[in-house]
C-alpha cells in the first residue's frame, strides 16, 4: 500500500509510469500488425492508382470529402447489407494516407465504384440536390473549370514509390502527359469509380 501511495502522491512518477504502461500496450497492439500477412499483402488485382486517378484522390482530400465520407465498411451485418463486402487491410496497402475514418455525415464510399454512372457522379458533384433533393452536401462546380497540368504528378508517384508503392519509371515518366488537360471533375470521378471494385461480393 505504501508504494501505491508514493505513486499517487508523486505526479511526475505517476506520469512516467502511465506513459510506460500506455507505450507497452500500444506496442503489443500495433507492432504485430506490421508483420501479419493479411495487413501487408495487397489483395489480388490491386495496382497503384493511375496518374489521373491519383490526382483525383488528391482532389478528394483537398476538397474535404474524406471529412464527411468514410471508406471503411465494418464487418457487421447492417454495414455489409448496405455497402457490400467489409473493408480489408490489403485494399489499402498502397494508400498514403489511408482514408478509412469513422465520420459519416454522408454515406460510406468504400464500395461506391461503378454503382452510378459517370454522368450521375458529375451531376451530383456539380449540384448534389439535382439528383438527391435531401442532400446537405456542398456543390463543387469549379471542378468542371479547373484543368490539371500534371506538373507534379510524377513527383507524387516518385514519393509514393519511396514508401513502397510499386510505380515504375515508365509510370512516372508518363504521368504529366496522362494528366495534362484533364478536368478536376473527370479526375475525381475516375477516383470514385474505382473505389472498392476489387471486392464486390457480400459476405
Amino acid at each position: 500500500m505504501k508504494g501505491h501511495d508514493i505513486v499517487e502522491q508523486n505526479i511526475g512518477l505517476m506520469t512516467i509510469l502511465a506513459v510506460i504502461a500506455i507505450s507497452f500496450g500500444g506496442l503489443v497492439e500495433i507492432v504485430p500488425q506490421f508483420f501479419l500477412k493479411e495487413t501487408t499483402t495487397p489483395i489480388e488485382g490491386l495496382k497503384p492508382l493511375p496518374a489521373v486517378v491519383l490526382e483525383g484522390r488528391d482532389i478528394y482530400i483537398r476538397e474535404g470529402c474524406h471529412v464527411c465520407h468514410t471508406q471503411m465498411v465494418r464487418p457487421l451485418r447492417a454495414e455489409i447489407e448496405r455497402y457490400g463486402h467489409y473493408s480489408v487491410a490489403g485494399e489499402s496497402v498502397y494508400e498514403h494516407p489511408f482514408l478509412w475514418g469513422s465520420k459519416r455525415t454522408g454515406p460510406d464510399l468504400a464500395r461506391v465504384g461503378k454503382r452510378y454512372s459517370d454522368d450521375w457522379q458529375k451531376a451530383h458533384l456539380y449540384n448534389p440536390r439535382s439528383v438527391v433533393p435531401e442532400s446537405i452536401m456542398p456543390a463543387f462546380p469549379w471542378l468542371n473549370d479547373n484543368l490539371l497540368d500534371g506538373k507534379h504528378t510524377g513527383d507524387k508517384m516518385a514519393a509514393l514509390r519511396s514508401v513502397g508503392v510499386p510505380y515504375t519509371d515508365a509510370d512516372i515518366a508518363g504521368a504529366q502527359q496522362a494528366v495534362k488537360g484533364v478536368t478536376e471533375m473527370d479526375a475525381l470521378v475516375a477516383y470514385l469509380q474505382q473505389l472498392g471494385t476489387l471486392l464486390t461480393e457480400k459476405r
